[in-house]
């Protein structure tokens, strides 16, 4: 019995002395790369100092002249053309990846070859969402709520062309101005003769509300002020009047009072009702810094001593891999 527990513990004893000198072995390792390491660098050092100045200058040289900016508009689709803006912005992309140059110079973009990439995403702004359609829109976002984050949701594809407001983005490698990029943009988002034909049959149907509403509101003037001159009329008699019950005259200023708010709601939908697709607001020019864009100065330096000290690993590694074959 003592035999056995003597050598279960110099068992142990000795797979204790394996752990070390394994652990004793990586840290050894990792000591002679680092001082390889240090050994590559002294023996390189003017390749490497020459790669770095390289890798600088260029980079300051790129980091001045090869900019890329951004440029974006906020944009309200009206009359429903909300998936006509999207496969508009979708053409404009594809003739851009494509360098379709002779297209996009037709449409008034005097220097397409600036033009980088466009694309389009919803403002989202969930309020606004269900204040369009407040008893539908709330109930398919909460059916949807049901099986998955709301975050995602909101961002969805189906609930993305459901938003009020969208952003266009699109970006240049040199400085634009309105007239190069963004007036022609709009001009071709606004070129549909379907849409153009809803927009002025919209804006009439709008025009026609506002004058009937100026009607029945003149109406309600004009019984109120009779009203007004039988109340001050009798006041001044001392004979007692007795009013019917039935007036509702309560009832008769609140509908005034709907119907100013009514055409002062619809005077603010002709102020964006002129366009199509209605530029909200514009931003151009923004210098991008993402990613290595303006950062090239610091990414080629250690770009091309990374590849010059992997072209040595590959040649060493290749020399010993072809004398052990040997």
């Amino acid at each position: 019995m003592s035999t056995n527990t003597q050598k279960n513990i110099e068992d142990q004893e000795i797979d204790v002395s394996i752990v070390f000198k394994k652990i004793n072995g990586f840290f050894q390792g990792i000591s002679t790369s680092i001082f390889r390491g240090i050994q590559f660098v002294i023996k390189n050092i003017v390749v490497i100092g020459i790669l770095f100045i390289i890798g600088a200058g260029l980079g300051f040289y790129l980091d001045k002249t090869e900019k890329k900016y951004d440029h974006q508009i906020i944009v309200q689709p009206n009359f429903g053309s909300t998936d006509y803006l999207f496969s508009k912005i979708d053409l404009l992309q594809s003739k851009i990846r494509e360098r379709d140059t002779v297209f996009l110079k037709t449409i008034g973009i005097l220097e397409p070859t600036k033009l980088l990439k466009i694309e389009i995403n919803p403002i989202v702004d969930v309020n606004k969402f269900v204040n369009v359609n407040s008893d539908q829109n709330f109930e398919l976002l909460k059916l949807m709520a049901e099986n998955g984050d709301i975050k995602k949701i909101v961002e969805d594809k189906v609930i993305n062309k459901n938003y009020s407001l969208y952003l266009i983005s699109f970006s240049t490698d040199k400085l634009v101005t309105v007239k190069q990029i963004i007036d022609p943009v709009m001009k071709f988002l606004n070129t549909s003769s379907y849409y153009s034909k809803i927009q002025k049959e919209y804006v009439n149907n709008v025009m026609v509300k506002m004058k009937a509403n100026d009607v029945i509101i003149a109406q309600i003037d004009g019984f109120l002020n009779s009203f007004s001159n039988t109340v001050n009329g009798n006041s001044k008699s001392d004979k007692l009047v007795y009013y019917n019950e039935n007036t509702q005259l309560n009832d008769v200023i609140q509908t005034k009072n709907k119907l100013i708010g009514e055409q002062g709601a619809l005077r603010m939908n002709l102020v964006s009702l002129d366009k199509i697709i209605k530029e909200e607001s514009s931003t151009i020019n923004i210098l991008n810094n993402q990613l290595i864009n303006g950062k090239l100065k610091l990414f080629l330096p250690i770009f091309f001593i990374f590849i010059f000290i992997f072209i040595n690993f590959f040649i060493n590694f290749y020399k010993k891999q072809l004398a052990k074959s040997k």
